[in-house]
């Protein structure tokens, strides 16, 4: 009788939890935190190998996984987020789509860009972009963090210089610093290389041979064998270096060099953001969040949309406002600190709004390291060793 009188109390202490939970939070502020989302549409070169196609969703299922994240946080404060998204098609109207946002149910006054680099400059030179803050996860181009950069424009995805920066470092950690570089055919690509050459000016490794490579018209099952092998034959080197940011053929250049040199860059070994290995500092949390939302892995792109909508939410519960003037503020305050799941607090550089954040070096069945790599040192932080340092930049934007 006495275990039938505790298993009914327990039972009503069980029922009633929820109530007293939803009782002791702040009631919801009236409007929620409006955050939008942007995208153009990329047209990619079919996959090699019958490897998987870029998802479709990519970016938006992490601004998306972002929210909720935003949400269960916010209402222990009494906020709350909503998000808007709108997917342009290539030769559409970008800048029309963006003012149709801004227009919208909450006048969004953060939007999370996943597009090009034309496209991020064209809205955030727009009038109606003013007072937005624009939060770049789509273009890597380090000339948005320089000389094109623009003011209360943010960038969540880490630069080309910080990626090959990150490469590096750990290439001359391992001591292989005679790197033979190979490059596809295609604007990114010479970008790509472009800061291979920067990085290892800045480390001390050495560029000891160039090729140019275009997998155009060739079908690379049948002749990587021989063709790489001219590709990849040259002065003594330590790696090949691909620069194939598009995926046209970097993929088949692994065990097809020439000498047997490891394949870095682009594929291969590679520096990012994030990646499916990627477990540490509670990451597999947050990998198997986003795996249960979209059913599949989260790229680097997802990433850079959770952390953008994420950024946003941060903001607001340190604030407990929904004021986004107050929001915008902080997260340009050079003192505002947000986690990422990467074992430290991030921050975004006062001189050029680009996210400070340590990189992964990923084969794509593992983490190989992370960057800032170990003895590479900074007077104020030695995340600030990758990408453009404060005197490095041109950004004047603001008020560097």
């Amino acid at each position: 009788m006495r275990r039938g009188v505790v298993a009914l109390a327990g039972g009503l202490v069980a029922c009633l939890l929820p109530f007293f939970a939803a009782s002791a939070m702040p009631a919801l502020t009236a409007d929620p935190v409006a955050v939008a989302y942007l995208e153009r549409r990329i047209e990619r070169p079919n996959p090699l190998n019958n490897e998987d196609p870029f998802p479709a969703d990519e970016g938006l299922k992490g601004a998306e996984l972002g929210l909720r994240d935003s949400n269960s946080t916010g209402r222990f404060v009494g906020l709350s987020f909503g998000l808007t998204s709108t997917v342009v098609e290539p030769g559409a109207d970008i800048r029309a789509a963006f003012a149709g946002l801004l227009a919208g149910a909450g006048h969004p006054r953060f939007v999370v860009i996943n597009a090009p680099a034309a496209d991020l400059l064209t809205l955030a030179d727009a009038p109606e972009a003013k007072d937005v803050i624009l939060l770049n996860i789509g273009a890597t181009d380090t000339s948005l963090r320089d000389v094109d950069c623009r003011g209360r424009v943010l960038h969540v995805i880490p630069s080309r210089a910080m990626l090959t920066d990150a490469l590096v470092q750990l290439l001359v950690f391992k001591r292989w610093t005679r790197i033979l570089l190979v490059a596809g055919p295609d604007s990114g690509d010479g970008l790509y290389a472009e800061s291979l050459r920067r990085s290892a000016r800045k480390f001390g490794a050495r560029i000891v041979a160039e090729t140019k490579f275009d997998a155009r018209g060739a079908d690379l099952r049948d002749s990587a064998l021989r063709e790489f092998a001219l590709a990849t034959r040259g002065p003594d080197h330590d790696v090949v270096a691909v620069a194939d940011e598009a995926g046209e053929f970097g993929t088949n250049l692994v065990y097809n060099t020439e000498a047997p040199r490891p394949v870095v860059g682009t594929q291969g070994l590679s520096p990012a953001a994030w990646g499916r290995p990627v477990e540490a500092w509670a990451a597999a949390q947050l990998q198997q969040r986003f795996r249960k939302l979209a059913g599949r892995a989260m790229d680097p792109v997802d990433w850079a949309g959770w952390m953008a909508v994420h950024a946003v939410g941060e903001a607001a519960v340190k604030l407990k406002s929904a004021d986004p003037a107050a929001i915008a503020k902080l997260m340009l305050d050079p003192a505002f600190e947000v986690g990422g799941f990467k074992g430290r607090a991030l921050s975004f550089r006062p001189w050029n709004g680009q996210l400070r954040q340590p990189l992964y070096l990923l084969w794509p069945g593992a983490v190989v390291g992370m960057a800032p790599v170990e003895g590479f040192l900074h007077r104020s932080t030695e995340l600030d060793t990758l990408g453009l340092d404060r005197p490095e930049s041109a950004c004047k934007a603001f008020g560097g």
